[in-house]
């Protein structure tokens, strides 16, 4: 996918009616309920045909931020849009209540939603590359034991630093585990991603944010702890003392559809705005 296309969205009244709709769903039945026959009542109704997965204009997905993770790595580089219907606990990736199931779908069928190109991640070891929607983390693979990361930007070494964990964050992954770990937040449609230390043991790194140009190096310089690296919260792999990581922005984009309405400041602060009365 070519870097010069917009990561802003592409606005609603440009988009053709949905003919063909696949559906994702939460891992557990029971989280959802009757929102899959819900859904094809809707469907039905639109003249929307339920498709297979690798076969659709849009893809609905019913449950939290985890299932939207699954989704948006499924279309991964496909340009196929993942619309959330939140029944999880947060929901930031989603877009429709699920109370509102009914017209918030019936708006989307219709042609009326927004989509936004969200840049991923990409870490490189030998010949293995893994991307990440959200994040790629690195901590250590033996409880207790301390990390130990050389990080190196555009070939230059920026020191040794022990830690439990080094967090590599999309704009989407921002606000997850990069947030808890004091890292910054970036909006969505910021083409760039940051790294952030995990309890650092010292008192003077920082979070980097870094664009798509630059390339950085994680060396595990400890001599006898392994690195475990966990993609969108899933072990991925590990990397062996004295083993290099490259890390950079990845060349595919995640696809996400959003109806008018929402957007990633609203949904900001729903989640994580305080109460401005008193």
């Amino acid at each position: 996918m070519s870097n010069e296309r917009s990561r802003m969205p592409s606005p609603a009244p440009d988009r053709l009616a949905v003919s063909r709709v696949a559906v994702i769903t939460h891992g557990k039945p029971e989280v959802i309920g009757d929102a899959p026959a819900r859904l094809r009542r809707v469907a039905e109704g639109c003249g929307v045909q339920v498709a297979a997965e690798d076969d659709a204009d849009l893809a609905v997905v019913l449950g939290g931020d985890g299932t939207m993770l699954r989704a948006l790595q499924r279309y991964l580089g496909t340009g196929v849009p993942a619309l959330g219907v939140n029944f999880g606990r947060v929901g930031f990736l989603t877009s429709v209540s699920a109370g509102d199931l009914e017209p918030g779908l019936e708006s989307a069928f219709a042609g009326r939603y927004e989509v936004l190109d969200l840049p991923t991640i990409t870490a490189t070891s030998h010949d293995d590359t893994v991307t990440g929607v959200n994040d790629v983390v690195f901590t250590s693979a033996v409880l207790g034991r301390m990390a130990l990361m050389e990080w190196s930007v555009d070939g230059q070494s920026l020191g040794v630093v022990g830690c439990d964990g080094v967090i590599v964050a999309s704009p989407t992954g921002s606000t997850a585990y990069n947030l808890s770990a004091g890292g910054p937040v970036m909006a969505w449609g910021t083409d760039a991603f940051v790294i952030t230390f995990v309890s650092p043991h010292s008192l003077h790194v920082r979070s980097m944010v870094l664009g798509r140009p630059h390339l950085v190096q994680l060396r595990n310089a400890a001599v006898d702890v392994p690195i475990q690296v966990i993609v969108d919260g899933h072990t991925a792999g590990r990397v062996e003392p004295g083993g290099v990581v490259e890390v950079r922005q990845g060349d595919s984009f995640a696809t996400l559809a959003r109806v008018p309405g929402t957007s990633f400041f609203t949904r900001y602060l729903e989640t994580f705005g305080t109460d401005t009365h008193h």
